[in-house]
């Protein structure tokens, strides 16, 4: 336990024995010192606090407090009932009221705790409950808030999780309050209670067991009482007042004093008018203008001091000096740094697209990006980075971009006043339009109006609205560079959430025998083959298995293919059980496996460009006769040539999916639609 701590333990424990064991007079009065002390602490740095959450402890403070409070009552209440004797403290406070007339130094006494409980702690208790209640329900609208300037580009991924803690930190607070206030409500109304047991009990003991006259006991018991109270009531006032401040400070920019000062002078006419309404005021009544014209001379300077032009002239320094730290600024090496970043995913649109990202005009690009991002989370098990939006005038009115690491990897145009009817593959000229392409899948489309679109769909045309066409272009082209968006940080994370799971099985793999980066290149080996990476339990038992014999990353790809070979098959199948492919044959087979050539840094393939191009030419000539469909083109072969043959075929037909036997589960029929062999 820390020195820090130490003192809290000691009070908890403090008012355990408070209400047990008897104390001295001279121990009750230093205690009623520190609650007094604790009190006005309270309440001096709640009104010196920007906004609740830098108290965030303040409704357990209030319990202990308050139970602190109570344990004092009841060791003074024992001492007055008792001893007749409660310390200096409280016979000071008690004389000092009363001043020689119990029933005035009542009176007083009865004031403050109305004051306290029907105007502070009711107050109090009435705005915590509106705060938690609008705290709560406004919870929803905050969070898509966060969600939206995330997309947006406005904040970082840093800052919306320190804004999401925020929020449901001030959740948690509020829902506190309005529970740690009903504690300064009972406070008050112990209060009352304490205070009449003491009275009305005192006058009895004094008069039975002391051998007091009525006299003599109703003024001693209420001395007492009165003083008791005091010292009980002054620091529960102020910690009341304390809790009404803190729940109050929701539209505040500084603290307290600054807010005042800053807000009630504002205006510094007003100075004016109400200091010439206190001068006609004392010299139209029989109030003395001694007191009237100070006062009302007081307020003048005020507003002359706080009129425009003074305030110009502090405003202007206040501007000047403030100028002076991003001119320093502009000087410092992490200015130009700063200028080096590049963002991971940005959308770039002309001005005449921006009704799209504006919630203002109906758009909803910032909703789609969510929902594209946790798409593309189940599909692949890669958490996409931030889609920075951004508006461009250097690009045409009804032109859009995206941009992966910087470069641009796509671009298209939009008509937002029509829908993109697709061909259905026949008839082109059936319905009347703006002839244009399909940006994601490349496919024959029409911009058409809105008086079209029924045509179009009794045609067979697929209509897309454009925000739908810009969400379908955003994902496939994310999902198509999805393994350039994988790196060390990216699979260090991945690493790291797999280990809370499955900590034995991320020992075996890293750091020995692979380190992140290879586990990176594998990763991004399987993501550039649409090959998702969801089921990283799997993917690193098999680089366990594996890891030790080799560190070729191409063939631990391998591996990790036919180990999720089930997840491949489904892939590819689509719940049918016939799965129809074009196969090599042996002669190209063998061809592929002697042009392997093994180096100490990994194999490759060594052909001759004439045999490579032939082999090409055969793969599309048989995909394009086999007539796929609703399925994407499969080219089957054997495990030892798999990666080769993807890598001649992936830079002309990136689309063609390349399997080997091995990544097919034994259930699944295959068909053969097509054979490659070589002229």
């Amino acid at each position: 336990m820390s020195a820090r701590e130490l003192p809290v333990v000691i009070g908890v424990v403090l008012i355990i024995v408070m209400l047990v064991i008897p104390l001295p007079s001279w121990l009750l009065s230093v205690l009623i010192m520190v609650n007094i002390s604790l009190a006005l602490l309270v309440l001096l740095v709640s009104m010196n606090m920007k906004e609740p959450l830098e108290l965030s402890v303040f409704p357990s403070l209030l319990l202990v407090l308050t139970l602190f409070r109570l344990g004092l009552n009841v060791s003074t209440t024992r001492a007055i009932l008792g001893e007749g004797n409660a310390g200096g403290v409280v016979e000071t406070f008690g004389n000092f009221v009363i001043s020689g007339n119990p029933l005035v130094g009542f009176v007083v006494f009865v004031i403050l705790i109305i004051i306290q409980f029907l105007v502070i702690t009711k107050g109090a208790e009435r705005v915590s409950e509106v705060a938690a209640r609008f705290t709560l329900d406004a919870m929803p609208g905050k969070q898509m808030s966060i969600d939206a300037d995330l997309n947006a580009g406005m904040i970082s991924e840093k800052e919306a999780i320190q804004r999401r803690e925020k929020i449901q930190r001030e959740a948690d607070f509020y829902g506190s309050m309005d529970g740690a206030s009903k504690f300064v409500k009972g406070d008050a109304i112990a209060g009352i209670v304490i205070t009449l047991i003491n009275i009305l009990f005192g006058i009895i003991i004094g008069m039975m067991q002391m051998g007091m006259s009525i006299g003599e006991a109703s003024q001693t018991f209420t001395l007492l009482t009165v003083g008791d109270g005091l010292v009980s009531q002054i620091p529960a006032l102020m910690i009341s007042t304390a809790t009404g401040i803190i729940v109050t400070r929701a539209a505040s920019t500084g603290n307290l004093s600054q807010d005042i000062t800053g807000q009630l002078f504002a205006f510094p006419t007003m100075l004016y008018v109400t200091g010439a309404t206190i001068a006609v005021l004392g010299l139209i009544t029989p109030i003395n203008d001694l007191l009237t014209l100070p006062l009302a001379l007081l307020l003048a300077a005020g507003g002359y001091y706080l009129s425009p032009k003074k305030a110009k002239l502090l405003l202007n320094e206040e501007a000047a000096s403030e100028e002076e730290v991003p001119a320093d600024d502009m000087k410092s090496p992490e200015s130009v740094v700063n200028l080096l970043s590049v963002d991971p995913i940005e959308f770039e649109f002309g001005y005449g697209l921006i009704p799209l990202a504006d919630t203002n005009q109906g758009g909803d690009l910032l909703d789609r990006i969510v929902m594209i991002r946790r798409q593309l989370a189940l599909e692949l098990g890669l958490v996409i980075p931030v889609v920075r939006i951004r508006d461009n005038i250097q690009l045409q009115p009804n032109e859009y971009r995206l941009k992966i690491k910087g470069n641009e990897m796509a671009r298209g145009d939009l008509l937002l006043d029509h829908y993109l009817a697709i061909s259905p593959g026949m008839g082109d000229d059936m319905i009347e339009g703006i002839d244009t392409i399909e940006p994601a899948f490349q496919m024959p489309a029409k911009w058409i109006n809105e008086a079209t679109k029924e045509q179009a769909e009794m045609f067979g045309y697929t209509v897309v609205d454009p925000p739908s066409v810009v969400s379908t272009h955003i994902t496939e082209v994310i999902k198509a560079y999805a393994h350039e968006l994988i790196g060390r940080q990216e699979t260090k994370q991945l690493i790291d959430h797999v280990k809370e799971s499955y900590p034995i099985l991320i020992e075996e793999v890293t750091p020995s025998p692979l380190s992140v980066g290879e586990i990176q290149r594998v990763l991004a080996k399987l993501l550039k083959e649409q090959v998702s990476i969801r089921n990283l339990p799997v993917i690193f038992e098999v680089l366990a298995d594996y890891g030790k014999m080799t560190s070729d990353t191409d063939l631990l790809t391998e591996y990790v293919r036919q180990g999720l070979s089930r997840q491949i098959t489904t892939q590819y199948a689509a719940g049918e059980q016939l799965l129809r492919v074009i196969t090599l044959s042996g002669k190209v087979e063998k061809v592929l496996a002697e042009g392997v050539q093994q180096t100490e840094h990994g194999n490759y393939l060594s052909l001759d460009p004439y045999v490579s191009q032939n082999i090409v030419e055969h793969i599309v000539a048989q995909v394009d006769g086999a007539g796929f469909q609703d399925q994407t083109p499969i080219v089957l072969c054997s495990p030892a040539v798999r990666m080769y043959v993807r890598q001649l075929t992936e830079r002309y037909i990136p689309q063609v999916a390349i399997l080997s036997y091995n990544e097919l589960e034994a259930s699944i029929e295959v068909q053969s639609v097509g054979v490659v062999d070589l002229s």
